[in-house]
Parts: C-alpha cells; sequence; structure tokens
C-alpha cells in the first residue's frame, strides 16, 4: 500500500514536471527556445513540447507606449513606436523640437535577441541621433516643406541600421515639427504678406482681363455701330435715290399729261391769260413781295432807252463840256427794269405755262433815223 501511494506521488510528480514542458504559442508569435544555455529553436504557433530543466525561453524586452516589458514570446506583427519630442537644430541655427514615429517589424526573432541587448532602446537611440543629423543638414523652410524627403532619409538610414538586428523599418513619419515661438510669429507675418501678395496679384490680373475684355467689348461695338450706320446711310440714300427718280419720273408724267391735255383741249389765249392772271393773284400773297407783269418791263426798258438817246444827242451839240451824268429817272427806269421779278417761266399747278408767249418787240430806233 505504501509502494503503491509512493509509486502515484512520483507520477504525480512527473506529470507535473512534463506539464511545465508543455507551451502554446499565440499566433503571429514565436518563442526562441534555449537548450542548456545555447539557442536551440524557434517555437511557431502552437503547441509544443520543451524538455523541463534543459529547454527554456529566452525573454525579450519590448517597448509598449512609454514603458519596456519583458515577454517570452516574439510578436511578428509591425510595432509602432513613438518618441517625444527631441531638441534639433537646423542649418541656419533655428532651434526647434521634433517628434516622430517609427514602423518596424521582426523578421528573424533570433538576432533579434542575440544581435543587440535591448532592442527597443537601440532602436529608440537611433533613431533620434539619425533624425538630428538628417534635420541639421536642411534649413528651416526645408525642414517644413521637406517631411518626405526626411522620412524617406530616416527609414533608409534605420533599415540599414536594424537589418543585422533581424528587423525591418517600413515607415517613418515625422508626427510634429515645433519652432520657437519668434519664428512662429514671423512666419504668421509672412504667410499674411504673402496672402495679401497673392491676393493683390489676383486682383491686379483680374482688372487686367477686365479692362482687355472691356476694350474689346467696346472696340466690337464701335465696329458694328459704324457698320450698322454705314448700312443705314447707304439704305438711306438708296431710298432718297429712288424716291427722286420716283417723283421726277412723277413730274414728267404730270407734265406730259397737262401738255397733252392743253393740246388736245386747244386753250385759247384769253385762257391763259386769265390762268396767268389767277397765278399772279397767287404768288403775290404775304408781305414784302413786288411782282410786276411782265408787259411792263418791256414798257419800262422802252422809256429807258429814249432816255439815253435823248441824253447822247444833247451831248454831241456840247463838245467842250463834259458829259452829264445820267438823270435819276433814267437810273431809276435801269433798276427797275434789272431788279423787277418777273415770273417768265412760272407754272400753273399742273404744269401748265402761267403767261402768254412773250411777243417780239420791235427795236427801238435811233435819233439820227427820226
Amino acid at each position: 500500500m505504501e509502494v503503491v501511494t509512493i509509486f502515484g506521488v512520483f507520477a504525480v510528480i512527473l506529470v507535473g514536471i512534463a506539464a511545465t514542458g508543455i507551451r502554446i504559442v499565440p499566433q503571429a508569435k514565436v518563442m526562441v527556445v534555449e537548450r542548456l544555455g545555447k539557442f536551440y529553436k524557434t517555437a511557431s504557433s502552437g503547441l509544443n513540447f520543451l524538455i523541463p530543466f534543459v529547454d527554456s525561453p529566452r525573454a525579450i524586452e519590448m517597448r509598449t507606449g512609454n514603458r519596456f516589458m519583458r515577454s517570452n514570446l516574439v510578436d511578428l506583427r509591425e510595432q509602432v513606436m513613438g518618441f517625444d519630442t527631441v531638441q534639433v537644430i537646423t542649418h541656419d541655427n533655428v532651434n526647434m523640437e521634433v517628434g516622430s514615429v517609427i514602423y518596424y517589424q521582426i523578421v528573424e526573432p533570433a538576432k533579434a535577441l542575440y544581435q543587440v541587448e535591448n532592442l527597443a532602446l537601440a532602436i529608440e537611440q537611433l533613431t533620434m541621433t539619425n533624425l538630428r543629423n538628417i534635420m541639421g543638414g536642411l534649413t528651416l523652410d526645408q525642414t517644413l516643406t521637406s517631411r518626405e524627403t526626411v522620412n524617406t532619409k530616416l527609414r533608409m538610414v534605420l533599415d540599414e541600421a536594424t537589418e543585422k538586428w533581424g528587423v525591418k523599418v517600413t515607415r517613418v513619419e515625422l508626427r510634429e515639427i515645433e519652432p520657437p515661438q519668434a519664428i512662429k510669429a514671423a512666419m504668421a507675418k509672412q504667410m499674411t504678406a504673402e496672402r495679401e501678395r497673392r491676393a493683390e496679384v489676383t486682383k491686379a490680373e483680374g482688372d487686367k482681363a477686365a479692362a482687355i475684355l472691356q476694350a474689346e467689348g467696346e472696340k466690337i461695338s464701335r465696329i458694328l455701330r459704324a457698320e450698322a450706320e454705314r448700312d443705314a446711310e447707304i439704305a438711306r440714300a438708296e431710298g432718297h435715290k429712288r424716291a427722286t427718280m420716283l417723283q421726277a419720273e412723277g413730274k414728267a408724267e404730270a407734265t406730259r399729261l397737262v401738255f397733252e391735255a392743253i393740246h388736245n383741249g386747244r386753250a385759247t389765249p384769253e385762257v391763259l391769260a386769265l390762268r396767268y392772271m389767277e397765278t399772279l393773284q397767287e404768288l403775290g400773297k404775304g408781305d414784302n413781295k413786288m411782282f410786276v407783269p411782265y408787259e411792263a418791263t418791256a414798257t419800262l426798258g422802252a422809256v429807258a432807252s429814249l432816255k439815253e438817246v435823248f441824253t447822247q444827242t444833247a451831248d454831241t451839240a456840247r463838245p467842250a463840256a463834259p458829259a452829264p451824268a445820267r438823270s435819276a429817272a433814267s437810273l431809276n427806269s435801269q433798276g427797275i427794269a434789272r431788279n423787277v421779278v418777273v415770273p417768265e417761266h412760272a407754272t400753273l399747278p399742273g404744269g401748265t405755262p402761267a403767261m402768254p408767249p412773250r411777243r417780239q418787240q420791235r427795236p427801238v430806233q435811233d435819233s439820227q433815223d427820226d
């Protein structure tokens, strides 16, 4: 009975010891196993059996947030490590604070444990030193406008340095860049001035474009207005020409019809004289007008001629005396004969002559013939 109890206790102890060698590794994680202090294997995800007191897992120190934690499992997933802001000096001697974030992944767990003492601390210090070196070669404006360049350079440097540690740096990002307060104020003023300049330039370009468009519009408007006025003048001229031609044709046709009517009607001199008198009455209406019949002008001309003949005869009888001036009666007669309004070509409405045909006057004989 005692032997059975001893064997039972021994069996329980063996089962307990064997149970301690059973290890279950989660997915995306591995366990680095050492046998008697020497690297033996890398236990993958799933059920794994370790020989108690012979095999033992190697712990790794990882950073979670701002804390460092030790674990027997190595996480093969991509890790994110954020760093606090560090003081850097740019190429133009400007102090600023820069914060960064690094994304890395452990691809060879054994190297991550045996090639570096503290992987997280090594990555942190390496990132800070290289960040200072890269930012020190850039000016302030370049650091603010060339983040992608800084990220690429930093990632290449870290990836090359951590390759022997079994780590792959996948991405590096500058989280924040904080220049001094004086630099911020100067940058704000510069940004305001630049925006005002752009606004003025944009406004000037808009005014220029508007002036050009307005000038082009006025030019086209004047051209169209000039063309319209030219076409209107041409149309008016053609209309006036057409109206004049039609009016002339109408007058010619009316004259022809009146002439034919008078010719066919065989008008007597008495009728023509009557019409002549009526026309004179119509023409005499109004103020400041004087009309002398055509027959009276012939009489006044004859009187003036006789006066001149008698004057010349008296002058021949006086050879020594100078030639006397013309009498006032003669001058008045000649002036009346010259200035009288003789409606010789006046016509009645419809084209009928307003006066009878002119009678032929007998020439006045000289005094010598008498």
